[in-house]
């Protein structure tokens, strides 16, 4: 099911602070039926675990919440060792695992860590190469190469290939990652601070227009929002920052208005339950009633 009646998926953006109680978290959103669960991926910050090896620890404590790193870190994250490392997650987890890439920002970090630093041109590049050649290496063929100006790739054969088709989602927030998701991504994970509501229709119509114009559906690509607020009963205070019922309101907005169909609850963990068993279900029921009047025929 694609676009505007595609099913909407909810999850939990984890950030890997390891002094938290990780494991049971996850668990309690596979538990709360959430779909999806992102672990962020900055293994350059203190005192945070690492991201692979927290999803594969995650995958084999849960049953059916789907694992992704949001946003793998791909200036220390080699392209070919990071897609047999997921490959070899989705067949241990029964296809349980996508695959979110970032091109890095947090550069003084990555450096520090041994990573190179890229200008934002270079950056966009290199992911562009390591989509390639993830894809390549989850590919078929035999004799495998790649020759980039950032990777360089040679295997006598594929392998592991995943057991199911494994969607890459990027992180992009500017004019040409955009374009860049259009033409190669499966999704595109957009977090609130970055992409307010006021600029989604901007970066809606940038991915659709590149999308078109390699030949793709844009109705096939996910478009994934991580919102990044606080629910409070005390009142609204702003965007994403008030009571259950304004969240209500302002994901059926972004899901109807604006296209967003899977969101990433990247709040604090201790209001996960609030999330997934109020918040989730009235947004579900309300954006089903406002496809339904919209779909409806008009009476003369």
């Amino acid at each position: 099911m694609t676009g505007a009646g595609r099913r909407l998926r909810f999850g939990l953006s984890l950030t890997p602070d390891a002094s938290r109680p990780l494991l049971r978290i996850a668990q309690d959103a596979d538990r709360y039926g959430l779909d999806l669960l992102g672990v962020g991926d900055q293994p350059y910050r203190r005192g945070t675990a690492d991201a692979p090896a927290l999803m594969a620890t995650v995958l084999a404590a849960t049953s059916r919440i789907r694992v992704l790193p949001a946003v793998a870190c791909l200036p220390l994250r080699p392209p070919a060792a990071l897609a047999k490392a997921v490959a070899t997650m989705d067949r241990t987890s029964g296809g349980r695992v996508l695959l979110g890439l970032g091109a890095g920002g947090h550069w003084d970090g990555i450096e520090s860590y041994g990573g190179a630093r890229l200008s934002a041109t270079a950056a966009r590049r290199a992911l562009e190469e390591a989509v390639q050649v993830i894809r390549l290496h989850w590919s078929d063929q035999q004799g495998l190469r790649f020759q980039g100006e950032h990777y360089r790739f040679a295997a006598g054969q594929s392998g592991p290939a995943p057991g199911n088709q494994i969607p890459i989602w990027l992180g992009v927030t500017g004019p040409h990652g955009l374009a860049l998701a259009g033409r190669v991504a499966d999704g595109w994970i957009a977090p609130s601070s970055l992409v307010p509501p006021k600029r989604l229709a901007d970066g809606r119509r940038r991915l659709d227009e590149a999308a078109a114009a390699a030949g793709r559906d844009p109705a096939e690509i996910r478009r994934v929002y991580v919102l990044e607020g606080a629910i409070d009963g005390r009142g609204a205070r702003g965007f994403l920052h008030g009571p259950p019922r304004q969240w209500v309101y302002e994901l059926t907005e972004l899901a109807v208005g604006h296209g967003v169909d899977a969101f990433l609850y990247a709040g604090d963990p201790d209001q996960l339950g609030p999330f997934a068993l109020e918040i989730v279900p009235a947004v579900r029921e309300k954006v089903a009633q406002e496809r339904t009047a919209t779909a409806a025929p008009a009476h003369p």
